[in-house]
């Protein structure tokens, strides 16, 4: 139950690494890495839903700026690597290894961030785009997400260049520039580029953001994130006649939608628990190394192995007992907007609410675009109404009064990620040995833990350590299995969380990350793990 591999510790490169943590340990080198970030997080690369192209919006320009910025800060990436623009301003750098028989090794991230809400910018502590260190925390929108991605991993390969490391395998860095919006112009573009440059399946291994570790009753739990969940935005349109409120009929087109929102709140998603999945994998990690484990949990989850009967039995528990349950491991709906009516004495024509899904990974599109025409029908039969779903005519195929037209909304449909091999997986096996030897080893001064496991998990929220909206990687899939959305960032270590007031990184955490990097990039160039 949640096997766990020795860290690994570069053995070809071992007293690099150990020149490289003597160096990063140094006051001159924190400082310069923590003043890196901080003046990332002075550009304001603001990510707007509306921006268009960047040949025609111009507050796409401001990642002019970041290049030069960066191009400043690391100049011995820039006349090593080579660069490639992509979609204007999104970014890729190829450092060539001397083996090319070996495949690249891809480290994602992204330069853009959320915008600030000038209503709250006087509740900051210190001003959103200020980039201060004020001897604990680097401030500012960006801070935790994503740029330690992008400077992080700059730093890292700075200073390995510094110390005249050459690869053996080639390191690719993808960074895009929309993230925050889905990734639509620029990490789109960029896994066409990777496509037709590489090929498909020609990567060894992804990370990019995403998982990180945190502190279980002593134990450091480290959760990079194998698995995403789908995603489907729906929308519900009432159509009904007009007419003056004075004459109405029993139910109006509000009342309308309305019952078909009671109807599918009535009928909640209820989610499965099963062995080969993500949610399952994690449990059982929690229940064998987590001392605050339940110890009844912990007799039932080990049980829940091998009978069904005590499966059955843990999954009518969880609700209970992980308020995350539900949201982990079944698809969640939340009904966040609706619209209807547009005068007090005229009947409402057209009315419409929109459903937010996040999709299981054992579940789709197709399955939940069914089961929700399912719900809808039966309250349009009742109303005598037609039923467009999702293209599809049900029941009456002409409207006998008014008509019911469920769709997707905002061409948001999207597939659960394919999940990531875990288990007897040779990248998987040199991801968490590699978290495993970078927090045995850390630079932290803070009381840290001394023990840490590795455990599979699941891509459903964006924290400082977990991502919310869907990272880069949907347009990386054709790229590699193997996709690891994990930062190394410790839940602690953010101020306040990310897409929020006070977002702010602890700067040794952030220091943490680069050690990461390092030897990933270290690790992956002498494994035979990889191909």
């Amino acid at each position: 139950m949640c096997p766990q591999v020795s860290a690994i510790t570069p053995s070809n490169h071992n007293s690099l690494i150990d020149i490289l943590d003597e160096e990063y340990g140094t006051k001159e080198f924190k400082l310069k890495a923590y003043e890196s970030l901080g003046g990332a997080v002075r550009i304001p690369t603001v990510c707007y839903d509306d921006l268009g192209t960047p040949e025609e919006d111009l507050r796409w320009k401001i990642f002019d700026g970041f290049h030069t910025y960066i191009e400043q800060r690391f100049p011995k990436v820039h006349a090593t690597l080579q660069r490639t623009k992509v979609a204007t301003y999104a970014l890729v750098y190829h450092w060539q290894g001397t083996d090319t028989s070996l495949k690249p090794l891809l480290l994602a991230a992204h330069m853009d961030v959320v915008p600030t809400n000038a209503a709250t910018e006087a509740d900051w502590i210190n001003p959103p785009f200020s980039g201060y260190y004020d001897g604990e925390w680097i401030w500012g929108r960006g801070s935790c997400d994503d740029k330690p991605g992008v400077i992080g991993t700059m730093t890292a390969i700075e200073t390995l260049l510094e110390q005249g490391f050459k690869p053996t395998r080639t390191v690719i860095l993808a960074y895009g520039i929309d993230e925050e919006r889905g990734g639509t112009t620029g990490a789109a573009a960029i896994g066409e580029y990777l496509v037709d440059t590489y090929g498909e399946d020609s990567i060894s291994m992804i990370v990019d953001e995403g998982g990180g570790y945190s502190d279980l009753s002593g134990t450091v739990f480290a959760t990079p994130a194998v698995a995403e969940k789908g995603y489907l935005d729906v929308r519900m349109d009432v159509l009904t006649p007009g007419g003056h409120s004075s004459r109405p009929p029993r139910h109006t087109g509000i009342g309308i939608l309305a019952s078909v929102v009671t109807e599918l709140e009535a009928n909640p998603h209820v989610p499965k628990l099963a062995r080969d999945r993500t949610y399952y994998q994690g449990l059982q990690c929690r229940a064998k190394y987590d001392a605050g484990f339940p110890s009844d949990m912990r007799k039932l989850v080990i049980e829940s192995q091998t009978s069904d009967a005590k499966l059955h039995e843990l999954e009518t528990k969880l609700d209970d007992f992980d308020p995350a349950y539900s949201a982990s491991a079944g698809t969640t709906q939340a009904i966040d907007i609706i619209y209807g009516g547009v005068k007090i004495n005229a009947l409402p024509e057209a009315v419409y609410a929109i459903t937010n899904h996040r999709i299981a990974d054992h579940s789709s599109v197709s399955e939940l675009q069914d089961r929700f025409a399912s719900i809808v029908a039966p309250v349009a039969a009742k109303h005598n109404m037609s039923l467009d779903a999702f293209g599809k005519q049900i029941g009456f195929e002409a409207s006998t009064w008014g008509s019911v037209k469920v769709s997707e909304a905002f061409a948001s449909a999207l597939e659960p990620a394919p999940v990531t091999p875990t288990i007897g997986s040779g990248p998987y096996e040199l991801l968490s040995g590699t978290v495993l030897s970078t927090l045995k080893t850390n630079l932290r001064t803070d009381n840290f833990p001394e023990f840490s496991v590795v455990s599979p998990g699941l891509s459903l929220e964006h924290e400082c350590h977990l991502n919310m909206r869907f990272t880069d990687t949907r347009h990386y899939w054709s790229l590699t299995r193997h996709i690891f959305r994990y930062g190394h960032r410790g839940t602690a270590d953010a101020y306040n969380g990310a897409h929020t007031i006070n977002e702010a990184i602890r700067a040794e955490g952030f220091l943490e990350q680069i050690r990461f990097f390092t030897r990933l990039i270290l690790n992956a160039d002498e494994t035979n793990l990889l191909e």
